[in-house]
């Protein structure tokens, strides 16, 4: 765990030399009225190719955050970057190398149809109309919503909206994907489709993934790192969603709970003393107890 790790140490904890896509040090941004949240503490840092997740109680700067990365808020002081240029400066340079979800997907959905929204982006770059159809078309089917290409988006419902949102952000294959609470209103089915749809692109694409989320649980089978924001913005923890989760009094700090499987694992040791350590994700859970049941847990 590098909880105490120098706040401008942005290397990545296992490759040194991976490429920081987005970096925040102390980042503050004041807000009318006087509210100000200040983006200190640790550095955030998202490396190319990786998943990472921000936790944090309402208030605490999660937005904040993202619309500094998006160039939508420019720090009073302190360093935002993002491709290695500060975003809100220079926005039009890296606008097409990002692809974005806000939280409210009703103010990003302008067009008549769904398949209208989704070309959007690749319309305005200026893309031949047969490139543009199969960009839109694979987006769709990535999404699982090609059927609703004719459907007035506002007429959706709220996993559909967000679905299309999402299609509509990575229909440009952006390096560096911003979401902000994207699970938000999807159904246990379409939550775990759009889950395994981000390993892919992480994977597949080396796409860089940003996202907050209040789904704790979606967090381990997610993200390679995790950051958790106190309230004021304070960066209090990093590391892996397994170091992030054994922090127990930052958790409480900022009003988390560990995931569900987590407090099962506790439960059991509290119960009995040879109950496996703690885990995750179901897999890593299903194999524990079959390890246990057979008698050779660690």
């Amino acid at each position: 765990m590098d909880a105490h790790a120098h706040p401008l140490d942005h290397t990545h904890p296992e490759d040194p030399d991976a490429e920081a896509v987005v970096h925040i040090s102390c980042a503050r941004h004041t807000y009318e009225g006087g509210a100000s949240v200040h983006l200190c503490g640790l550095d955030f840092v998202a490396h190319r190719g990786r998943r990472v997740a921000v936790l944090g109680p309402n208030g605490a700067g999660k937005t904040t955050m993202l619309y500094h990365v998006l160039g939508l808020l420019k720090p009073s002081d302190g360093v935002v970057t993002v491709f290695g240029v500060p975003p809100a400066d220079r926005w039009t340079e890296i606008r097409s190398r990002i692809g974005v979800v806000l939280q409210n997907v009703d103010e990003q959905l302008l067009m008549p149809t769904v398949f209208d929204d989704v070309a959007f982006a690749p319309r305005q770059y200026g893309l031949a109309e047969s490139d543009v159809r199969t960009r839109v078309e694979r987006a769709l089917s990535e999404l699982g919503i090609a059927h609703l290409a004719d459907r007035v988006p506002h007429n959706l419902s709220g996993g559909e909206k967000r679905k299309v949102a999402l299609a509509g952000a990575i229909v440009m294959e952006p390096e560096l994907l911003v979401l902000d609470e994207p699970f938000e209103g999807l159904d246990p089915e379409s939550r775990a489709h759009v889950l395994d749809l981000l390993e892919q692109l992480s994977k597949e694409r080396g796409m860089t993934i940003v996202l907050t989320t209040h789904d704790i649980d979606a967090v381990p089978e997610f993200a390679d790192y995790a950051y958790v924001l106190a309230p004021g913005g304070t960066i209090a923890v990093r590391g892996t969603p397994a170091e992030v989760f054994e922090n127990a009094s930052a958790l409480r700090a900022s009003n988390i709970r560990p995931p569900i499987l987590a407090e099962l694992f506790e439960r059991l040791r509290s119960e009995a003393s040879d109950a496996p350590e703690p885990v995750l994700t179901v897999e890593d859970a299903a194999k524990a107890l079959a390890r246990w049941r057979g008698g050779t847990s660690a």
